[in-house]
C-alpha cells in the first residue's frame, strides 16, 4: 500500500516541491485512493510513467475560478464524472431525486452537476481557453455516439461535442491515456492525434480516420427516425470489437465523429502491474470530519480479480464500456494484494469479495475471441449456451484455495455477480460444491431477472429452465453440507418485451417457491444498451421487429407490485393488474392464489381509470413520452452501481 494521496491542493504540491503539473484530474466523485475507483487508477498509471498529476475532486461547477484553484497544468486536463453516469448517481428511474451519493463525502448528494462531463469540461475550456481536453469514464464512455437520454427524452449529441473536449476515452482508458500523454510530452499538438485506438476525435473530413471504416446514421437521422437510430446502435455494439472493429463514423451537422476501434485488453501481465500500483486505497483524509466516503465500504477488503464480461446482459453497460473479451490478473498478483489486506488494521479476517464485472469467468470464452473476435451474430452464453464455450473453472478454484489458505484470512466471500448459467455448463462439479462450503456469506445472490423465455430472450438472458436446474442443485448441495444459505434472485420489472400478463407468471413463480422480493428493480434505459434502444425505438435491433415497451407509469407501477404481492399497501395495484390481465382466478382462496378476495363494491381502479380496458395496453406498443413516461418505479441501485466501484469505471 502506499501512504501519499496524489495532490489535491497547492500545499500538497509544494510539499512535494512542484513548481508547476503536468495534468489535472478532475473527477465527480469523491477522491479515494483505490483501484476500484478509476480516476485513482489514470493517476497512477500517469504517476508511474514519471507524470506530474494533481486531482480536482468535485469541484465547484458554477465557477470557472475554481478550476483554476491549482494554476494551469503543463500539458492538459483529464475530466470524468466518477464511477457512474452522473444521471444515474443523482436520480432514481423515476426520475427523482436520490437522497444519497455514495461516492461524495458523507454521502451527502448533489456535490456534482447533471451531465457532469460536458459541465466540467465547458468550465474547464472558460479557465484555461485551448489547453489539451481529454475526457473520458463511464458517462462519456457511453456517450459518446449520438444516445437517447432518459432524463431529457431526447436524443442528444455526442458527449465530446457538448464537452467541447479535443479527444475522448473510451474503455478502461490505461492504454489510451499513456499513449495520449507520451505525445502531449514529446510536443504532438492534440489536434494531431488522431490514431489512438479507444479513442474519439472530431473532425471536418472522413479521410482523417486512420484505420477502416464504416460509417452509421448521422445525428441527424438517428434524432428523427427510430430505424434509424436502431441501426445505428447495433452498428456500434457490433463494431465494438478490439480484433475485428473498424473504426465507425457518425456526421453531426457539418463535421465528423470518428470512433477509432477499441484498445486491446490489457494481458495479466499489464492487468498486475495496474492492480498493484501504490494506491493508499483509502478516501483522502480530507473527508474524515465529513464522515468519509460510502462507497470505499463495499471494496476496501475485496479483491478485482477480472476484467470484461462476455455474458452480454442486454441492459448493461459492461459489453460497450469494459468489453466482452475477459481478462485476468495472475494468481500471484491477487494473492499479494490479498495478504497486503491482513495488515490493514480494520481487518477482522474477512475478505469480502474475490470479483469484477462477472467473479467466475476468468479467460475468453472460447479460443477463437484473441485470433478473430467475438461472433456477430451470436452471444456466447444466451438463450444457450455456444458449442465453442470453454467451460472450466479450475483456475479460479485454485486460486479461492490459494487465498483460503492465507493466515489470519478466516473467510473468502463471492459476492460480485456469480453467472449460474456458466457454472451449470461446467461438467466438473468442484466449483460449486466448494463455492456452497466456503465463499457464501449467508445468501448468494444470483440474477434470473425473469422466468418468461420471452422477456429473457429480450435481455439476452438465459431461459428459465437453466436457472431452475441450478436452484434445484443449490439447494441440494446446501443440505448435502450441512448448511442453512439462502439464494437471492435479482429480478427486473418493466424490461421491454415484459407484458403484464409476463409479470403477473413471474409473480405466479415467486409465489410457487415461496419467494417474496424485498427489493425489485424497474428497467433503467441508460445510455448505450441495446435494451436502451429498445426502450426508446420500440425495436429490437437485433432483428428489427417491434417490441412491446411498457411506459405507462401505471402499468410499471403494476407490474413492480406484482412482485411483492403480499405487501398490503400493494393490493390495490395487484388487483387491478390481475383483471388487466383477465387473471381473476389468482384473486382467491387456494395457494396458487395471490390475493384474497373483497367485495366487488369497494374496488376501484388505482389511479381513476375506469376498469373498461383490461388487456388492451398490454398488447399495444404506444411509444409514450413526456409526463407518461416519468413515473415509473424506483430501483436502479443494482445496475447503477454494478457498473461502478467493482467494475473500475473510468
Amino acid at each position: 500500500m502506499g501512504t501519499d494521496f496524489l495532490p489535491v491542493s497547492k500545499a500538497d504540491m509544494k510539499k512535494r516541491g512542484w513548481d508547476e503539473y503536468d495534468f489535472l484530474l478532475i473527477t465527480g466523485d469523491a477522491y479515494v485512493d483505490h483501484p476500484s475507483f478509476g480516476t485513482a487508477i489514470i493517476g497512477r498509471v500517469l504517476e508511474a510513467e514519471g507524470y506530474r498529476v494533481a486531482v480536482m475532486p468535485q469541484p465547484d461547477w458554477k465557477k470557472a475560478s475554481a478550476f483554476a484553484a491549482l494554476g494551469r497544468p503543463r500539458l492538459g486536463v483529464l475530466v470524468n464524472a466518477g464511477n457512474l453516469d452522473s444521471m444515474v448517481a443523482h436520480y432514481t428511474v423515476a426520475k427523482k431525486r436520490r437522497g444519497e451519493d455514495a461516492y461524495s463525502p458523507g454521502g451527502r448528494a448533489g456535490l456534482r452537476p447533471d451531465h457532469a462531463v460536458t459541465v466540467y469540461g465547458n468550465r474547464v475550456r472558460e479557465a484555461f481557453g485551448g489547453i489539451p481536453l481529454i475526457i473520458g469514464g463511464l458517462e462519456a464512455s457511453l456517450r459518446r455516439f449520438a444516445h437517447y437520454d432518459y432524463w431529457d427524452d431526447k436524443v442528444r449529441r455526442s458527449v465530446l461535442f457538448d464537452a467541447q473536449a479535443d479527444l475522448l476515452i473510451y474503455g478502461m482508458g490505461e492504454y489510451a491515456v499513456r499513449e495520449i500523454a507520451s505525445r502531449l510530452r514529446a510536443g504532438t499538438p492534440v489536434s494531431e492525434i488522431r490514431d489512438v485506438r479507444g479513442t474519439c476525435f472530431a473532425a471536418k473530413d472522413a479521410g482523417e480516420s486512420a484505420y477502416p471504416m464504416v460509417e452509421c446514421p448521422s445525428f441527424e437521422e438517428v434524432s428523427s427516425d427510430l430505424r434509424a437510430y436502431a441501426r445505428a446502435n447495433m452498428l456500434q455494439y457490433d463494431e465494438h470489437d478490439p480484433v475485428r472493429g473498424k473504426a465507425v463514423l457518425q456526421r453531426h451537422g457539418n463535421r465528423f465523429l470518428i470512433v477509432n476501434p477499441p484498445a486491446m485488453p490489457l494481458s495479466t501481465e499489464e492487468l498486475d502491474v495496474v492492480a498493484e500500483l501504490p494506491y493508499v486505497r483509502e478516501p483522502h483524509p480530507m473527508y474524515d470530519a465529513l464522515g468519509g466516503v460510502p462507497g470505499i465500504e463495499e471494496v476496501r477488503f475485496s479483491v478485482t480479480h477480472n476484467r470484461g464480461c462476455f455474458g452480454a446482459c442486454n441492459f448493461c453497460s459492461l459489453a460497450f464500456h469494459q468489453g466482452r473479451i475477459v481478462t485476468s490478473r495472475s494468481h500471484e498478483s491477487v494473492l499479494r494484494e490479498a495478504t497486503s489486506l491482513t495488515g490493514h488494521p480494520g481487518f477482522k479476517g474477512y475478505i469480502h469479495d474475490v470479483g469484477g464485472p462477472t467473479a467466475n469467468f476468468r479467460r475468453p470464452a472460447c479460443k477463437k475471441q484473441m485470433k478473430a473476435g467475438l461472433c456477430r451474430d451470436r452471444a456466447c452464453l444466451s438463450p444457450e449456451a455456444c458449442p465453442n464455450l470453454e467451460c472450466d473453472h479450475t483456475d479460479f478454484l485454485m486460486l479461492l484455495r490459494k487465498l483460503r489458505a492465507i493466515p489470519r484470512v478466516k473467510k473468502v466471500f463471492i459476492r460480485s455477480g456469480i453467472r449460474f448459467d456458466f457454472m451449470m455448463r461446467d461438467p466438473n462439479g468442484e466449483f460449486f460444491a466448494e463455492l456452497v462450503q466456503h465463499h457464501i456469506s449467508g445468501q448468494l445472490k444470483v440474477a434470473p431477472e425473469h422466468c418468461a423465455d420471452g422477456v429473457l430472450d429480450y435481455m439476452g438472458k438465459p431461459h428459465h429452465a437453466i436457472y431452475e436446474k441450478f436452484r434445484q442443485k443449490y439447494e441440494r448441495l446446501n443440505q448435502k453440507y450441512g448448511k442453512n444459505q439462502f439464494l437471492v434472485p435479482y429480478l427486473m420489472s418493466s424490461h421491454p418485451g415484459c407484458t403484464i400478463g409476463d409479470a403477473v407468471k413471474l409473480a405466479e413463480w415467486l409465489n410457487q417457491t415461496g419467494r417474496q422480493p424485498e427489493q425489485v428493480q424497474d428497467f433503467y434505459p441508460t445510455p448505450g444498451t441495446l435494451s436502451t434502444c429498445m426502450y426508446y425505438t420500440g425495436l429490437d435491433p437485433r432483428t428489427m421487429r417491434p417490441v412491446y415497451v411498457p411506459k405507462d407509469p401505471q402499468e410499471k407501477a403494476m407490474q413492480r407490485a406484482l412482485l411483492q404481492w403480499k405487501r398490503p399497501e400493494k393490493r390495490r395495484l395487484v388487483q387491478e393488474a390481475l383483471r388487466m390481465a383477465h387473471r381473476e382466478d389468482l384473486i382467491g382462496f387456494q395457494k396458487r392464489c395471490l390475493i384474497r378476495p373483497e367485495h366487488q363494491s369497494s374496488w376501484k381502479p388505482v389511479g381513476g381509470g375506469t376498469g373498461k380496458n383490461n388487456g388492451k395496453t398490454a398488447g399495444k406498443n404506444t411509444r409514450q413520452t413526456g409526463s407518461e413516461a416519468r413515473k415509473p418505479a424506483q430501483g436502479a441501485n443494482r445496475r447503477g452501481k454494478k457498473a461502478s466501484a467493482k467494475k473500475t469505471s473510468r
